[in-house]
Protein backbone atom coordinates (compact mmCIF):
# COMPACT_ATOMS: atom_id res chain seq x y z
CA UNK A 1 0.00 0.00 0.00
CA UNK A 2 3.04 2.55 1.18
CA UNK A 3 4.45 1.60 -2.46
CA UNK A 4 1.61 2.51 -4.43
CA UNK A 5 0.98 5.57 -2.63
CA UNK A 6 4.15 6.73 -3.42
CA UNK A 7 3.96 6.01 -6.98
CA UNK A 8 0.72 8.52 -7.41
CA UNK A 9 1.58 11.26 -4.78
CA UNK A 10 -0.49 13.55 -5.72
CA UNK A 11 -3.75 11.43 -6.30
CA UNK A 12 -2.68 11.07 -2.29
CA UNK A 13 -2.93 14.46 -1.75
CA UNK A 14 -5.92 15.09 -3.66
CA UNK A 15 -7.44 12.52 -2.79
CA UNK A 16 -6.63 13.02 0.78
CA UNK A 17 -9.33 15.89 1.93
CA UNK A 18 -13.04 16.16 0.49
CA UNK A 19 -12.27 19.84 -0.31
CA UNK A 20 -9.63 19.33 -2.95
CA UNK A 21 -12.12 17.11 -4.61
CA UNK A 22 -14.48 19.26 -4.31
CA UNK A 23 -12.37 21.69 -6.18
CA UNK A 24 -10.60 18.92 -8.50
CA UNK A 25 -14.20 18.06 -9.44
CA UNK A 26 -15.44 21.67 -9.92
CA UNK A 27 -12.67 22.29 -11.98
CA UNK A 28 -12.63 19.64 -14.54
CA UNK A 29 -16.73 20.28 -15.15
CA UNK A 30 -15.82 23.80 -15.69
CA UNK A 31 -13.19 22.56 -18.08
CA UNK A 32 -15.32 19.85 -19.93
CA UNK A 33 -18.26 22.74 -20.29
CA UNK A 34 -15.47 24.85 -21.70
CA UNK A 35 -14.57 22.54 -24.19
CA UNK A 36 -18.46 22.10 -25.19
CA UNK A 37 -19.07 26.19 -25.62
CA UNK A 38 -15.45 26.62 -27.54
CA UNK A 39 -16.94 27.68 -30.32
CA UNK A 40 -18.55 30.81 -28.52
CA UNK A 41 -15.19 31.45 -27.25
CA UNK A 42 -13.44 31.35 -30.74
CA UNK A 43 -16.23 34.10 -31.86
CA UNK A 44 -16.12 36.08 -28.58
CA UNK A 45 -19.67 36.84 -28.93
CA UNK A 46 -23.28 35.43 -27.97
CA UNK A 47 -26.18 37.47 -28.73
CA UNK A 48 -27.83 36.42 -25.43
CA UNK A 49 -26.78 38.00 -22.76
CA UNK A 50 -27.58 34.93 -20.08
CA UNK A 51 -25.97 32.99 -22.51
CA UNK A 52 -22.54 34.95 -22.06
CA UNK A 53 -23.07 35.40 -18.62
CA UNK A 54 -23.38 31.86 -17.98
CA UNK A 55 -20.71 31.37 -20.68
CA UNK A 56 -18.08 34.06 -20.06
CA UNK A 57 -19.01 34.30 -16.56
CA UNK A 58 -20.36 31.62 -14.46
CA UNK A 59 -17.76 28.98 -16.14
CA UNK A 60 -15.04 30.97 -15.61
CA UNK A 61 -15.99 31.73 -11.56
CA UNK A 62 -16.42 27.73 -11.09
CA UNK A 63 -13.21 26.86 -12.73
CA UNK A 64 -11.34 29.71 -10.50
CA UNK A 65 -13.20 28.55 -7.21
CA UNK A 66 -12.00 24.31 -8.65
CA UNK A 67 -8.43 25.74 -8.74
CA UNK A 68 -8.77 27.56 -5.24
CA UNK A 69 -10.21 24.77 -3.25
CA UNK A 70 -7.71 22.58 -4.95
CA UNK A 71 -4.16 23.41 -2.64
CA UNK A 72 -6.59 23.79 0.28
CA UNK A 73 -7.89 20.39 0.48
CA UNK A 74 -4.52 19.57 -0.04
CA UNK A 75 -2.79 21.49 2.63
CA UNK A 76 -5.78 20.13 4.52
CA UNK A 77 -5.08 16.57 3.76
CA UNK A 78 -1.59 17.02 4.84
CA UNK A 79 -2.47 18.07 8.14
CA UNK A 80 -4.55 14.95 8.60
CA UNK A 81 -1.43 12.96 6.97
CA UNK A 82 1.09 14.50 10.08
CA UNK A 83 -1.65 13.86 12.46
CA UNK A 84 -1.81 10.27 11.61
CA UNK A 85 -5.30 10.25 10.08
CA UNK A 86 -3.85 9.43 6.43
CA UNK A 87 -0.95 7.37 4.60
CA UNK A 88 2.08 9.29 4.36
CA UNK A 89 4.29 9.52 1.21
CA UNK A 90 7.41 6.96 1.61
CA UNK A 91 9.60 8.45 -1.16
CA UNK A 92 9.90 12.35 -0.89
CA UNK A 93 11.61 13.08 -3.57
CA UNK A 94 9.34 11.31 -5.78
CA UNK A 95 6.64 12.77 -4.41
CA UNK A 96 8.17 16.19 -4.85
CA UNK A 97 9.62 15.37 -8.70
CA UNK A 98 5.99 13.85 -9.54
CA UNK A 99 3.93 17.07 -8.23
CA UNK A 100 5.96 19.49 -9.49
CA UNK A 101 5.68 18.01 -13.31
CA UNK A 102 1.60 18.07 -12.04
CA UNK A 103 1.90 21.61 -11.00
CA UNK A 104 3.86 22.97 -14.53
CA UNK A 105 1.61 21.44 -15.90
CA UNK A 106 -1.10 22.81 -15.06
CA UNK A 107 -0.30 25.68 -14.41
CA UNK A 108 0.38 25.98 -18.46
CA UNK A 109 -2.77 24.66 -18.86
CA UNK A 110 -4.57 26.98 -16.38
CA UNK A 111 -2.86 29.88 -18.00
CA UNK A 112 -4.16 28.96 -21.19
CA UNK A 113 -7.83 28.28 -19.93
CA UNK A 114 -8.13 30.94 -17.07
CA UNK A 115 -6.26 33.55 -19.42
CA UNK A 116 -8.92 33.46 -22.48
CA UNK A 117 -11.98 32.97 -19.90
CA UNK A 118 -10.59 36.36 -18.16
CA UNK A 119 -10.11 37.86 -21.73
CA UNK A 120 -13.62 36.75 -22.93
CA UNK A 121 -15.26 37.52 -19.35
CA UNK A 122 -14.23 41.51 -19.36
CA UNK A 123 -14.53 41.69 -23.26
CA UNK A 124 -18.72 40.53 -22.72
CA UNK A 125 -19.15 42.72 -19.92
CA UNK A 126 -18.17 45.38 -22.61
CA UNK A 127 -20.61 44.15 -25.01
CA UNK A 128 -24.08 45.57 -25.50
CA UNK A 129 -25.87 42.49 -25.07
CA UNK A 130 -24.25 42.30 -21.38
CA UNK A 131 -24.61 46.44 -21.09
CA UNK A 132 -28.12 46.59 -22.31
CA UNK A 133 -30.15 43.13 -21.88
CA UNK A 134 -28.79 41.53 -19.03
CA UNK A 135 -30.57 44.07 -16.95
CA UNK A 136 -34.50 44.54 -17.58
CA UNK A 137 -33.62 48.23 -16.09
CA UNK A 138 -31.73 49.03 -18.62
CA UNK A 139 -34.61 48.26 -21.53
CA UNK A 140 -35.86 52.23 -22.25
CA UNK A 141 -32.07 52.83 -23.04
CA UNK A 142 -31.14 49.62 -24.80
CA UNK A 143 -34.81 50.03 -27.05
CA UNK A 144 -33.65 53.71 -27.91
CA UNK A 145 -30.01 53.10 -28.80
CA UNK A 146 -30.99 50.30 -31.41
CA UNK A 147 -32.63 52.68 -33.19
CA UNK A 148 -30.38 55.41 -32.98
CA UNK A 149 -27.52 56.54 -35.62
CA UNK A 150 -24.95 55.00 -33.03
CA UNK A 151 -26.41 51.85 -32.76
CA UNK A 152 -23.02 50.14 -33.99
CA UNK A 153 -21.12 51.25 -31.24
CA UNK A 154 -20.69 49.82 -28.19
CA UNK A 155 -21.63 51.17 -25.05
CA UNK A 156 -18.28 51.24 -23.71
CA UNK A 157 -17.08 53.37 -26.08
CA UNK A 158 -19.10 56.58 -24.84
CA UNK A 159 -19.75 55.55 -21.07
CA UNK A 160 -16.52 54.67 -20.34
CA UNK A 161 -13.14 56.62 -20.06
CA UNK A 162 -10.17 55.75 -21.99
CA UNK A 163 -7.38 53.74 -20.01
CA UNK A 164 -7.71 51.67 -16.95
CA UNK A 165 -9.31 54.32 -14.43
CA UNK A 166 -11.77 54.52 -16.64
CA UNK A 167 -12.48 50.82 -16.73
CA UNK A 168 -12.57 50.82 -12.77
CA UNK A 169 -14.51 53.16 -12.40
CA UNK A 170 -17.02 52.13 -14.48
CA UNK A 171 -17.05 48.76 -12.92
CA UNK A 172 -17.18 50.05 -9.62
CA UNK A 173 -20.60 51.82 -10.53
CA UNK A 174 -21.51 48.75 -12.49
CA UNK A 175 -20.97 47.10 -9.50
CA UNK A 176 -23.19 49.44 -7.39
CA UNK A 177 -26.08 49.64 -9.76
CA UNK A 178 -26.35 46.02 -9.79
CA UNK A 179 -26.96 46.39 -5.99
CA UNK A 180 -29.49 48.91 -6.66
CA UNK A 181 -31.59 46.63 -8.89
CA UNK A 182 -30.84 43.55 -6.15
CA UNK A 183 -32.27 45.49 -3.85
CA UNK A 184 -34.80 46.84 -5.90
CA UNK A 185 -34.02 50.56 -4.84
CA UNK A 186 -32.73 51.75 -8.11
CA UNK A 187 -34.61 55.46 -9.00
CA UNK A 188 -37.77 55.52 -11.88
CA UNK A 189 -36.98 56.45 -13.76
CA UNK A 190 -33.33 55.85 -13.94
CA UNK A 191 -31.15 59.28 -14.37
CA UNK A 192 -29.29 60.23 -17.82
CA UNK A 193 -25.75 60.37 -16.96
CA UNK A 194 -26.05 64.01 -17.30
CA UNK A 195 -28.23 64.28 -14.88
CA UNK A 196 -26.25 61.88 -12.34
CA UNK A 197 -22.95 64.03 -13.44
CA UNK A 198 -21.18 60.55 -14.38
CA UNK A 199 -21.23 61.34 -17.85
CA UNK A 200 -17.87 61.06 -19.37
CA UNK A 201 -16.61 64.19 -20.78
CA UNK A 202 -16.73 64.14 -24.81
CA UNK A 203 -13.53 65.42 -25.47
CA UNK A 204 -12.58 62.16 -24.68
CA UNK A 205 -15.63 60.58 -26.44
CA UNK A 206 -17.56 61.90 -28.84
CA UNK A 207 -14.99 63.80 -30.46
CA UNK A 208 -12.73 60.59 -31.05
CA UNK A 209 -14.93 60.13 -33.76
CA UNK A 210 -16.76 63.38 -34.68
CA UNK A 211 -13.83 66.24 -35.48
CA UNK A 212 -15.01 69.14 -33.82
CA UNK A 213 -13.07 72.02 -35.62
CA UNK A 214 -14.74 70.51 -38.83
CA UNK A 215 -16.71 73.36 -41.07
CA UNK A 216 -20.11 71.84 -41.88
CA UNK A 217 -21.50 74.89 -43.36
CA UNK A 218 -25.42 74.83 -43.32
CA UNK A 219 -27.44 71.88 -43.88
CA UNK A 220 -30.89 70.88 -45.63
CA UNK A 221 -33.38 69.87 -42.84
CA UNK A 222 -36.97 68.79 -44.07
CA UNK A 223 -39.38 68.77 -41.36
CA UNK A 224 -42.97 66.82 -42.00
CA UNK A 225 -45.50 67.38 -39.65
CA UNK A 226 -49.20 66.01 -39.71
CA UNK A 227 -52.25 68.04 -38.28
CA UNK A 228 -54.79 66.72 -35.44
CA UNK A 229 -57.62 66.97 -37.83
CA UNK A 230 -59.44 64.99 -40.12
CA UNK A 231 -57.24 64.88 -42.94
CA UNK A 232 -53.98 64.31 -41.06
CA UNK A 233 -53.07 68.07 -43.22
CA UNK A 234 -49.12 67.44 -44.13
CA UNK A 235 -47.37 71.11 -42.96
CA UNK A 236 -43.82 70.65 -44.40
CA UNK A 237 -40.70 73.28 -43.25
CA UNK A 238 -37.44 72.98 -45.66
CA UNK A 239 -35.07 75.19 -44.38
CA UNK A 240 -31.32 75.29 -43.74
CA UNK A 241 -29.57 74.72 -40.26
CA UNK A 242 -26.60 76.92 -40.23
CA UNK A 243 -24.68 74.26 -37.99
CA UNK A 244 -21.01 76.38 -39.25
CA UNK A 245 -17.99 74.77 -37.06
CA UNK A 246 -14.70 75.90 -38.07
CA UNK A 247 -11.18 76.14 -37.08
CA UNK A 248 -9.93 78.70 -34.67
CA UNK A 249 -6.77 78.79 -37.22
CA UNK A 250 -8.56 79.57 -40.33
CA UNK A 251 -10.79 82.31 -38.44
CA UNK A 252 -14.39 80.49 -40.19
CA UNK A 253 -16.23 80.17 -36.32
CA UNK A 254 -19.78 80.73 -36.88
CA UNK A 255 -22.97 78.97 -36.95
CA UNK A 256 -24.70 77.00 -33.97
CA UNK A 257 -21.34 74.94 -33.63
CA UNK A 258 -19.63 78.13 -32.55
CA UNK A 259 -20.45 77.15 -29.06
CA UNK A 260 -18.39 74.04 -29.57
CA UNK A 261 -15.25 75.64 -27.50
CA UNK A 262 -13.58 75.76 -30.92
CA UNK A 263 -12.67 80.00 -30.29
CA UNK A 264 -15.14 80.89 -27.10
CA UNK A 265 -15.22 79.14 -24.16
CA UNK A 266 -19.14 78.64 -22.85
CA UNK A 267 -19.71 78.03 -19.28
CA UNK A 268 -23.09 78.32 -17.45
CA UNK A 269 -24.99 77.20 -14.22
CA UNK A 270 -28.17 74.86 -14.44
CA UNK A 271 -30.10 75.12 -11.09
CA UNK A 272 -31.53 71.73 -11.37
CA UNK A 273 -30.08 68.57 -12.49
CA UNK A 274 -31.80 68.11 -15.35
CA UNK A 275 -30.09 70.82 -16.80
CA UNK A 276 -33.97 72.45 -17.39
CA UNK A 277 -33.00 75.71 -16.34
CA UNK A 278 -30.04 77.70 -17.15
CA UNK A 279 -30.60 81.46 -15.53
CA UNK A 280 -26.36 82.32 -16.04
CA UNK A 281 -23.85 82.26 -19.01
CA UNK A 282 -20.20 83.38 -19.01
CA UNK A 283 -18.21 83.38 -22.36
CA UNK A 284 -14.58 84.01 -22.89
CA UNK A 285 -13.12 84.60 -26.69
CA UNK A 286 -9.86 84.11 -27.87
CA UNK A 287 -8.63 86.99 -25.85
CA UNK A 288 -9.46 86.05 -22.93
CA UNK A 289 -12.10 88.77 -22.18
CA UNK A 290 -15.34 87.37 -20.47
CA UNK A 291 -18.86 88.40 -20.92
CA UNK A 292 -21.06 87.73 -18.57
CA UNK A 293 -24.99 87.31 -19.43
CA UNK A 294 -27.45 86.64 -16.90
CA UNK A 295 -31.20 86.33 -15.96
CA UNK A 296 -32.22 89.65 -13.85
CA UNK A 297 -34.05 87.20 -12.00
CA UNK A 298 -30.87 85.29 -10.99
CA UNK A 299 -29.69 86.79 -7.77
CA UNK A 300 -27.62 83.84 -6.00
CA UNK A 301 -23.85 83.98 -5.07
CA UNK A 302 -22.45 81.70 -7.85
CA UNK A 303 -19.86 80.17 -5.74
CA UNK A 304 -22.63 78.01 -4.69
CA UNK A 305 -23.26 76.49 -7.81
CA UNK A 306 -21.57 74.15 -10.11
CA UNK A 307 -20.31 75.79 -12.87
CA UNK A 308 -20.33 73.69 -16.20
CA UNK A 309 -18.46 74.15 -19.32
CA UNK A 310 -20.49 73.36 -22.04
CA UNK A 311 -19.89 70.79 -24.65
CA UNK A 312 -21.60 68.41 -27.04
CA UNK A 313 -23.51 66.54 -24.74
CA UNK A 314 -25.46 70.01 -23.30
CA UNK A 315 -27.33 70.34 -26.72
CA UNK A 316 -27.56 67.07 -28.15
CA UNK A 317 -28.62 64.96 -25.01
CA UNK A 318 -29.73 62.17 -26.23
CA UNK A 319 -27.15 61.05 -29.34
CA UNK A 320 -27.38 57.13 -28.77
CA UNK A 321 -31.18 56.96 -26.40
CA UNK A 322 -33.61 59.57 -28.41
CA UNK A 323 -37.05 58.56 -27.07
CA UNK A 324 -39.47 59.83 -29.66
CA UNK A 325 -42.07 62.16 -28.70
CA UNK A 326 -45.69 60.35 -29.52
CA UNK A 327 -45.97 63.35 -31.93
CA UNK A 328 -42.70 63.02 -33.81
CA UNK A 329 -43.40 58.91 -33.80
CA UNK A 330 -46.44 59.33 -35.88
CA UNK A 331 -45.56 61.67 -37.94
CA UNK A 332 -42.33 59.89 -38.74
CA UNK A 333 -44.69 56.77 -39.57
CA UNK A 334 -47.14 58.53 -42.29
CA UNK A 335 -44.03 59.99 -43.66
CA UNK A 336 -42.61 56.72 -44.53
CA UNK A 337 -45.86 55.03 -45.24
CA UNK A 338 -46.24 52.79 -42.20
CA UNK A 339 -49.38 54.30 -40.68
CA UNK A 340 -52.26 55.59 -43.71
CA UNK A 341 -52.26 59.45 -43.72
CA UNK A 342 -55.20 58.61 -45.72
CA UNK A 343 -57.09 57.21 -42.96
CA UNK A 344 -59.44 60.01 -40.94
CA UNK A 345 -58.07 61.44 -37.54
CA UNK A 346 -55.42 59.39 -37.31
CA UNK A 347 -52.78 61.30 -35.94
CA UNK A 348 -54.86 62.37 -32.70
CA UNK A 349 -56.05 58.97 -32.45
CA UNK A 350 -52.76 57.61 -32.46
CA UNK A 351 -51.41 59.84 -30.17
CA UNK A 352 -54.37 60.04 -27.96
CA UNK A 353 -54.08 56.01 -27.71
CA UNK A 354 -50.65 55.93 -26.97
CA UNK A 355 -50.45 58.96 -24.54
CA UNK A 356 -53.48 57.30 -21.86
CA UNK A 357 -51.89 56.82 -18.71
CA UNK A 358 -50.77 53.16 -18.26
CA UNK A 359 -49.34 50.59 -15.67
CA UNK A 360 -47.69 48.14 -17.59
CA UNK A 361 -46.73 47.09 -21.05
CA UNK A 362 -49.77 44.92 -21.10
CA UNK A 363 -52.39 46.94 -20.11
CA UNK A 364 -50.99 49.33 -22.69
CA UNK A 365 -51.25 46.75 -25.54
CA UNK A 366 -54.84 45.91 -24.68
CA UNK A 367 -55.94 49.83 -24.19
CA UNK A 368 -54.23 50.76 -27.74
CA UNK A 369 -55.64 47.53 -29.31
CA UNK A 370 -58.99 48.70 -27.77
CA UNK A 371 -59.31 52.34 -28.33
CA UNK A 372 -58.03 52.01 -31.98
CA UNK A 373 -60.71 49.16 -32.69
CA UNK A 374 -63.20 51.71 -31.55
CA UNK A 375 -61.97 54.24 -33.64
CA UNK A 376 -61.93 51.83 -36.51
CA UNK A 377 -64.21 49.40 -36.74
CA UNK A 378 -62.64 48.28 -40.63
CA UNK A 379 -60.18 45.93 -39.98
CA UNK A 380 -58.37 46.58 -42.75
CA UNK A 381 -57.63 49.72 -41.11
CA UNK A 382 -57.57 48.78 -37.89
CA UNK A 383 -55.50 46.03 -37.93
CA UNK A 384 -52.15 47.39 -39.69
CA UNK A 385 -53.07 51.14 -37.67
CA UNK A 386 -52.80 48.76 -34.30
CA UNK A 387 -49.90 47.27 -35.25
CA UNK A 388 -47.82 50.06 -36.10
CA UNK A 389 -49.29 51.97 -32.38
CA UNK A 390 -47.82 49.45 -30.64
CA UNK A 391 -44.38 48.96 -32.28
CA UNK A 392 -44.35 52.93 -31.64
CA UNK A 393 -45.31 52.27 -27.63
CA UNK A 394 -43.14 49.57 -27.18
CA UNK A 395 -39.82 51.32 -28.89
CA UNK A 396 -40.80 54.97 -26.89
CA UNK A 397 -42.53 53.99 -24.12
CA UNK A 398 -41.85 51.98 -20.54
CA UNK A 399 -44.63 52.34 -17.65
CA UNK A 400 -42.73 49.90 -15.28
CA UNK A 401 -39.63 51.90 -15.09
CA UNK A 402 -41.73 54.87 -15.87
CA UNK A 403 -39.82 56.14 -18.56
CA UNK A 404 -41.33 58.04 -21.98
CA UNK A 405 -40.46 60.97 -24.04
CA UNK A 406 -40.72 63.04 -20.84
CA UNK A 407 -38.27 61.65 -18.76
CA UNK A 408 -35.22 62.44 -19.81
CA UNK A 409 -35.00 65.96 -22.16
CA UNK A 410 -33.77 65.99 -25.70
CA UNK A 411 -32.14 69.25 -25.86
CA UNK A 412 -31.45 69.39 -29.78
CA UNK A 413 -33.55 72.45 -31.15
CA UNK A 414 -36.27 73.73 -29.25
CA UNK A 415 -39.39 72.16 -30.30
CA UNK A 416 -40.34 70.06 -27.63
CA UNK A 417 -38.30 70.67 -25.14
CA UNK A 418 -36.96 74.54 -24.59
CA UNK A 419 -33.32 73.42 -25.69
CA UNK A 420 -31.76 76.01 -27.08
CA UNK A 421 -34.17 78.54 -25.52
CA UNK A 422 -32.63 77.82 -22.00
CA UNK A 423 -30.32 80.34 -22.71
CA UNK A 424 -31.74 82.29 -26.06
CA UNK A 425 -35.02 83.36 -24.23
CA UNK A 426 -34.57 86.75 -24.34
CA UNK A 427 -34.00 87.28 -20.49
CA UNK A 428 -29.93 87.16 -20.66
CA UNK A 429 -28.60 90.35 -20.58
CA UNK A 430 -24.70 91.22 -20.05
CA UNK A 431 -23.63 93.91 -17.48
CA UNK A 432 -23.72 96.67 -20.61
CA UNK A 433 -27.50 95.28 -21.33
CA UNK A 434 -26.36 94.04 -24.70
CA UNK A 435 -28.90 90.93 -24.86
CA UNK A 436 -27.63 87.25 -25.68
CA UNK A 437 -29.62 86.22 -29.22
CA UNK A 438 -33.37 85.78 -28.54
CA UNK A 439 -35.78 83.13 -29.18
CA UNK A 440 -37.38 85.39 -32.35
CA UNK A 441 -33.96 86.47 -34.27
CA UNK A 442 -34.99 82.68 -36.13
CA UNK A 443 -32.43 83.47 -38.70
CA UNK A 444 -29.39 83.34 -36.99
CA UNK A 445 -29.68 79.39 -36.35
CA UNK A 446 -31.64 78.33 -39.65
CA UNK A 447 -33.11 79.79 -42.82
CA UNK A 448 -36.87 78.46 -44.11
CA UNK A 449 -36.44 77.89 -47.76
CA UNK A 450 -40.23 77.11 -47.93
CA UNK A 451 -43.13 75.84 -46.01
CA UNK A 452 -46.84 75.07 -46.08
CA UNK A 453 -48.01 72.21 -48.46
CA UNK A 454 -48.77 71.90 -51.91
CA UNK A 455 -47.81 75.21 -53.83
CA UNK A 456 -46.27 76.93 -50.89
CA UNK A 457 -43.77 74.49 -51.33
CA UNK A 458 -42.40 75.47 -54.87
CA UNK A 459 -41.54 79.59 -53.59
CA UNK A 460 -38.50 79.07 -52.61
CA UNK A 461 -36.68 82.03 -50.71
CA UNK A 462 -32.82 82.15 -50.59
CA UNK A 463 -32.93 85.26 -47.72
CA UNK A 464 -35.52 83.06 -45.83
CA UNK A 465 -39.13 83.38 -45.01
CA UNK A 466 -39.94 84.41 -41.10
CA UNK A 467 -41.41 81.66 -39.44
CA UNK A 468 -45.34 81.04 -40.44
CA UNK A 469 -47.13 79.05 -37.88
CA UNK A 470 -51.28 78.54 -38.41
CA UNK A 471 -52.45 82.02 -39.13
CA UNK A 472 -49.56 84.10 -38.34
CA UNK A 473 -46.03 84.79 -38.03
CA UNK A 474 -44.15 83.61 -35.45
CA UNK A 475 -43.81 86.48 -32.35
CA UNK A 476 -42.66 86.33 -28.68
CA UNK A 477 -43.57 82.59 -27.66
CA UNK A 478 -41.84 79.38 -27.23
CA UNK A 479 -42.74 76.38 -29.20
CA UNK A 480 -43.33 74.46 -26.03
CA UNK A 481 -46.29 76.30 -25.02
CA UNK A 482 -48.23 74.26 -27.23
CA UNK A 483 -45.74 71.60 -28.27
CA UNK A 484 -45.24 68.67 -25.55
CA UNK A 485 -44.88 65.89 -27.49
CA UNK A 486 -47.92 64.59 -26.79
CA UNK A 487 -51.34 65.82 -27.73
CA UNK A 488 -51.80 69.25 -29.04
CA UNK A 489 -53.03 71.92 -26.45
Amino acid sequence: MPARNANRPFLLAVSSHWVSLSGLALALTALISWMFVLPVHVRGHVSNPYIGILVFIMIPAIFFVGLGLIPLGIFLGRRRIKKGMAQAITDPKLALRRLAVFLGSATLVNLIVGTQFTYRAVEHMESVQFCGQTCHVMTPEFSAFKNSPHSRLQCVDCHVAPGVEGWSASKVAGSRQLMAVVLNNYPRPIASAIESDKLVPANQTCEQCHWPEKFFGAQLKVFNHYAYDEKNTLRQTRMLINVGGGSSSTGQVAGIHWHMNIANKIEYIATDDRLLNIPWVRRTDPQGVTTVYSDPDFKDDISKHTIRRMDCMDCHSRPAHKIHTPNEAVDLAMATGRLDPKIPWLKSKVVAALTKPYATRSEAEQGITSSLREAYPDRAQADPTIKEALSIYHENFFPEVKADWRSHPDFVGHKSWNGCFRCHDGKHVAADGKMSIKASDCKSCHLILAQGNGEELNKINPAGYNFFHIDAEYSEFTCVECHTGGPQK
